[in-house]
Protein backbone atom coordinates (compact mmCIF):
# COMPACT_ATOMS: atom_id res chain seq x y z
CA UNK A 1 0.00 0.00 0.00
CA UNK A 2 1.19 3.40 -0.60
CA UNK A 3 0.22 7.05 -1.51
CA UNK A 4 -1.09 7.48 -4.93
CA UNK A 5 1.48 10.07 -6.98
CA UNK A 6 4.47 9.66 -4.79
CA UNK A 7 6.21 8.33 -1.55
CA UNK A 8 4.72 8.18 1.27
CA UNK A 9 6.77 10.74 3.02
CA UNK A 10 5.62 13.10 0.03
CA UNK A 11 2.03 12.46 0.49
CA UNK A 12 2.28 12.76 4.20
CA UNK A 13 3.49 16.75 3.23
CA UNK A 14 0.41 17.21 1.33
CA UNK A 15 -2.06 20.16 3.00
CA UNK A 16 -4.88 17.88 5.06
CA UNK A 17 -2.99 14.90 4.55
CA UNK A 18 -2.46 13.78 8.48
CA UNK A 19 -5.99 15.01 8.86
CA UNK A 20 -7.26 12.78 6.50
CA UNK A 21 -5.35 10.15 7.36
CA UNK A 22 -5.38 9.44 11.24
CA UNK A 23 -8.94 9.66 12.05
CA UNK A 24 -9.48 7.04 8.79
CA UNK A 25 -7.10 4.94 10.44
CA UNK A 26 -8.28 4.49 13.94
CA UNK A 27 -12.31 4.52 12.77
CA UNK A 28 -13.19 2.18 10.42
CA UNK A 29 -16.67 4.10 10.24
CA UNK A 30 -14.68 6.32 7.82
CA UNK A 31 -13.91 5.78 4.20
CA UNK A 32 -10.24 4.75 2.73
CA UNK A 33 -8.46 8.33 2.21
CA UNK A 34 -8.47 8.72 -1.21
CA UNK A 35 -4.24 9.34 -1.55
CA UNK A 36 -4.29 5.77 -0.52
CA UNK A 37 -3.99 3.52 -3.49
CA UNK A 38 -2.46 -0.25 -4.50
CA UNK A 39 0.46 0.01 -6.61
CA UNK A 40 -2.08 -0.46 -9.79
CA UNK A 41 -3.63 2.83 -8.47
CA UNK A 42 -7.04 1.58 -7.31
CA UNK A 43 -8.49 2.27 -3.56
CA UNK A 44 -6.67 -0.15 -1.59
CA UNK A 45 -9.74 -0.51 0.88
CA UNK A 46 -8.65 -4.12 2.02
CA UNK A 47 -5.39 -3.41 2.48
CA UNK A 48 -5.66 -0.78 4.53
CA UNK A 49 -8.36 -2.15 6.40
CA UNK A 50 -6.05 -4.58 7.77
CA UNK A 51 -3.48 -2.11 8.23
CA UNK A 52 -5.94 0.10 10.28
CA UNK A 53 -7.11 -3.40 12.23
CA UNK A 54 -3.55 -3.82 13.26
CA UNK A 55 -2.59 -0.39 14.67
CA UNK A 56 -6.03 -0.75 16.58
CA UNK A 57 -5.04 -3.82 17.89
CA UNK A 58 -1.27 -2.84 18.80
CA UNK A 59 -2.92 0.28 20.94
CA UNK A 60 -5.19 -1.67 22.74
CA UNK A 61 -2.27 -4.30 23.74
CA UNK A 62 -0.59 -1.73 24.85
CA UNK A 63 -3.39 -0.01 27.13
CA UNK A 64 -4.25 -3.74 28.15
CA UNK A 65 -0.47 -4.14 29.55
CA UNK A 66 -0.67 -0.23 31.19
CA UNK A 67 -3.71 -1.03 32.96
CA UNK A 68 -3.76 -5.36 33.84
CA UNK A 69 -5.85 -4.21 37.04
CA UNK A 70 -8.58 -2.43 35.43
CA UNK A 71 -8.49 -4.75 32.79
CA UNK A 72 -9.13 -7.69 35.46
CA UNK A 73 -12.28 -5.45 37.01
CA UNK A 74 -14.07 -5.12 33.56
CA UNK A 75 -13.14 -8.38 31.96
CA UNK A 76 -11.54 -8.44 28.58
CA UNK A 77 -13.82 -8.00 26.38
CA UNK A 78 -15.38 -4.45 28.22
CA UNK A 79 -12.02 -3.53 28.76
CA UNK A 80 -10.90 -3.81 24.83
CA UNK A 81 -14.36 -2.70 23.77
CA UNK A 82 -13.79 0.58 26.29
CA UNK A 83 -10.34 0.89 24.92
CA UNK A 84 -11.29 1.01 21.30
CA UNK A 85 -13.76 3.82 22.00
CA UNK A 86 -10.86 5.65 23.58
CA UNK A 87 -8.11 5.42 20.85
CA UNK A 88 -11.05 6.93 18.46
CA UNK A 89 -11.21 9.76 20.36
CA UNK A 90 -7.41 10.20 21.75
CA UNK A 91 -5.31 9.17 19.10
CA UNK A 92 -1.31 8.60 20.32
CA UNK A 93 1.14 11.42 19.92
CA UNK A 94 4.47 9.76 20.59
CA UNK A 95 5.80 6.81 19.17
CA UNK A 96 6.64 5.33 22.60
CA UNK A 97 3.53 2.44 23.18
CA UNK A 98 3.97 2.98 27.32
CA UNK A 99 3.45 6.67 27.04
CA UNK A 100 -0.10 6.10 25.87
CA UNK A 101 -3.39 5.79 27.67
CA UNK A 102 -2.25 8.89 29.94
CA UNK A 103 -5.41 9.88 29.29
CA UNK A 104 -7.65 6.91 29.72
CA UNK A 105 -8.18 7.20 33.42
CA UNK A 106 -10.17 10.50 32.38
CA UNK A 107 -12.06 8.81 29.36
CA UNK A 108 -12.71 6.00 31.94
CA UNK A 109 -14.71 8.08 34.16
CA UNK A 110 -16.88 9.55 31.36
CA UNK A 111 -17.53 6.36 29.87
CA UNK A 112 -21.05 5.59 29.74
CA UNK A 113 -21.22 1.62 30.06
CA UNK A 114 -18.26 2.14 33.22
CA UNK A 115 -20.62 4.65 35.54
CA UNK A 116 -21.72 1.79 37.93
CA UNK A 117 -17.98 1.23 38.94
CA UNK A 118 -17.16 5.38 39.59
CA UNK A 119 -14.11 3.89 41.33
CA UNK A 120 -12.87 2.50 38.28
CA UNK A 121 -11.09 5.54 37.31
CA UNK A 122 -9.09 6.17 40.50
CA UNK A 123 -7.89 2.92 39.85
CA UNK A 124 -6.71 3.27 36.53
CA UNK A 125 -5.12 6.26 37.77
CA UNK A 126 -3.10 3.87 40.19
CA UNK A 127 -2.13 1.97 37.41
CA UNK A 128 -0.40 5.13 35.35
CA UNK A 129 1.02 6.42 38.20
CA UNK A 130 2.76 2.80 38.57
CA UNK A 131 3.88 2.65 35.36
CA UNK A 132 5.29 6.08 35.31
CA UNK A 133 7.20 5.70 38.08
CA UNK A 134 8.39 2.40 36.95
CA UNK A 135 10.25 4.79 34.03
CA UNK A 136 11.09 7.73 36.23
CA UNK A 137 14.70 8.73 36.11
CA UNK A 138 16.58 7.16 38.96
CA UNK A 139 18.02 8.75 41.79
CA UNK A 140 19.20 8.60 45.17
CA UNK A 141 16.33 8.22 48.11
CA UNK A 142 16.38 10.55 50.94
CA UNK A 143 18.22 8.35 54.00
CA UNK A 144 16.31 9.03 57.40
CA UNK A 145 19.23 10.83 59.35
CA UNK A 146 19.38 13.63 57.11
CA UNK A 147 15.92 14.68 58.75
CA UNK A 148 17.23 14.19 62.27
CA UNK A 149 20.20 16.30 61.49
CA UNK A 150 18.13 19.46 60.85
CA UNK A 151 17.93 21.87 63.97
CA UNK A 152 14.98 22.12 65.16
CA UNK A 153 14.59 26.07 64.45
CA UNK A 154 15.17 25.10 61.14
CA UNK A 155 12.67 21.95 60.85
CA UNK A 156 9.75 24.35 59.33
CA UNK A 157 10.93 26.09 56.68
CA UNK A 158 12.86 23.20 54.84
CA UNK A 159 11.98 22.19 51.77
CA UNK A 160 11.62 18.13 50.62
CA UNK A 161 12.70 17.87 46.78
CA UNK A 162 10.72 14.94 45.31
CA UNK A 163 12.09 11.52 43.89
CA UNK A 164 11.46 11.12 40.62
CA UNK A 165 8.98 8.26 40.94
CA UNK A 166 6.87 9.67 43.68
CA UNK A 167 3.20 10.25 42.88
CA UNK A 168 0.20 10.82 44.80
CA UNK A 169 -3.01 9.77 43.50
CA UNK A 170 -5.98 10.54 45.63
CA UNK A 171 -9.85 8.92 45.34
CA UNK A 172 -12.79 9.13 46.95
CA UNK A 173 -13.21 5.46 46.70
CA UNK A 174 -10.97 2.55 48.10
CA UNK A 175 -9.19 2.82 44.73
CA UNK A 176 -6.09 1.21 46.11
CA UNK A 177 -7.59 -1.88 48.21
CA UNK A 178 -9.25 -2.39 44.83
CA UNK A 179 -6.45 -2.02 42.64
CA UNK A 180 -4.24 -4.01 44.85
CA UNK A 181 -6.51 -6.89 45.20
CA UNK A 182 -6.96 -6.76 41.21
CA UNK A 183 -3.13 -6.26 40.42
CA UNK A 184 -2.32 -10.02 40.70
CA UNK A 185 -3.46 -13.47 39.59
CA UNK A 186 -5.23 -14.81 42.71
CA UNK A 187 -8.86 -14.88 42.93
CA UNK A 188 -10.66 -11.35 44.69
CA UNK A 189 -12.82 -11.68 47.78
CA UNK A 190 -15.38 -9.23 48.47
CA UNK A 191 -13.86 -5.92 49.39
CA UNK A 192 -16.05 -4.85 52.47
CA UNK A 193 -13.64 -1.56 52.78
CA UNK A 194 -15.51 1.82 51.55
CA UNK A 195 -13.72 4.82 52.91
CA UNK A 196 -11.49 6.90 50.56
CA UNK A 197 -8.12 6.08 50.24
CA UNK A 198 -5.10 7.64 48.66
CA UNK A 199 -2.09 6.62 46.68
CA UNK A 200 1.62 6.82 47.64
CA UNK A 201 3.33 5.21 44.66
CA UNK A 202 6.94 5.43 45.00
CA UNK A 203 10.49 3.08 44.12
CA UNK A 204 12.96 3.51 46.79
CA UNK A 205 14.91 0.80 44.97
CA UNK A 206 13.98 -1.53 42.05
CA UNK A 207 10.41 -2.42 42.39
CA UNK A 208 7.55 0.40 42.27
CA UNK A 209 5.29 0.11 46.29
CA UNK A 210 1.86 1.46 46.12
CA UNK A 211 0.93 2.85 49.91
CA UNK A 212 -2.19 3.54 51.56
CA UNK A 213 -2.11 6.64 52.89
CA UNK A 214 -3.87 7.59 56.29
CA UNK A 215 -6.33 10.63 56.34
CA UNK A 216 -4.50 13.72 56.41
CA UNK A 217 -1.00 12.54 55.29
CA UNK A 218 -2.25 12.94 51.45
CA UNK A 219 -2.58 16.33 51.84
CA UNK A 220 0.52 16.97 53.59
CA UNK A 221 2.63 15.21 51.07
CA UNK A 222 0.84 16.78 48.12
CA UNK A 223 1.93 20.05 49.88
CA UNK A 224 5.68 18.95 50.13
CA UNK A 225 5.17 17.79 46.85
CA UNK A 226 4.26 21.18 45.41
CA UNK A 227 7.12 22.77 47.17
CA UNK A 228 5.27 23.90 50.25
CA UNK A 229 8.18 24.08 53.04
CA UNK A 230 7.54 21.87 56.08
CA UNK A 231 5.42 23.53 58.53
CA UNK A 232 2.90 25.17 56.04
CA UNK A 233 2.56 21.39 54.89
CA UNK A 234 2.02 20.22 58.50
CA UNK A 235 -0.67 22.80 59.28
CA UNK A 236 -2.39 22.49 56.22
CA UNK A 237 -2.34 18.68 56.97
CA UNK A 238 -3.96 19.20 60.00
CA UNK A 239 -6.16 21.68 58.93
CA UNK A 240 -7.65 19.49 56.44
CA UNK A 241 -7.85 16.64 58.57
CA UNK A 242 -7.87 16.83 62.77
CA UNK A 243 -6.82 13.42 63.14
CA UNK A 244 -3.85 13.90 61.33
CA UNK A 245 -0.45 11.85 62.12
CA UNK A 246 2.41 14.23 61.49
CA UNK A 247 4.76 11.66 63.34
CA UNK A 248 3.36 8.91 61.28
CA UNK A 249 3.41 10.98 58.20
CA UNK A 250 6.59 11.60 57.91
CA UNK A 251 8.24 8.25 59.18
CA UNK A 252 5.91 6.48 56.17
CA UNK A 253 7.68 9.29 53.38
CA UNK A 254 10.96 7.98 54.85
CA UNK A 255 10.08 4.97 54.54
CA UNK A 256 8.90 4.82 50.81
CA UNK A 257 11.16 7.04 49.84
CA UNK A 258 9.03 9.91 48.25
CA UNK A 259 11.95 12.79 48.72
CA UNK A 260 15.27 12.88 47.36
CA UNK A 261 16.55 15.39 49.08
CA UNK A 262 16.00 18.57 51.43
CA UNK A 263 17.36 22.19 51.46
CA UNK A 264 16.30 25.21 53.42
CA UNK A 265 14.02 27.22 52.08
CA UNK A 266 15.01 31.18 50.45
Amino acid sequence: MHAAKGRPSEAAERPGYPERFVPALLDPGRPTPALVASPNGKAADKRFNVYRNNVTVSLIEALAAAFPATMRITGEAFFRAMARFHIRETPPTSPLLFEYGRDFPDFIERYEYAQSMPWLADVARIERAWLDAYHAADAAVLPPHALASVRPADLAGIIFEPHPATRIIRSAYPAVTVFSANRGDGPVGRIEVAAAESALITRPALEVEVRSLQPGSDVFLSSLLGGEPFGNAAVTGKTCCPEFDLAAAVAVMLEAGAFAAIRHGG
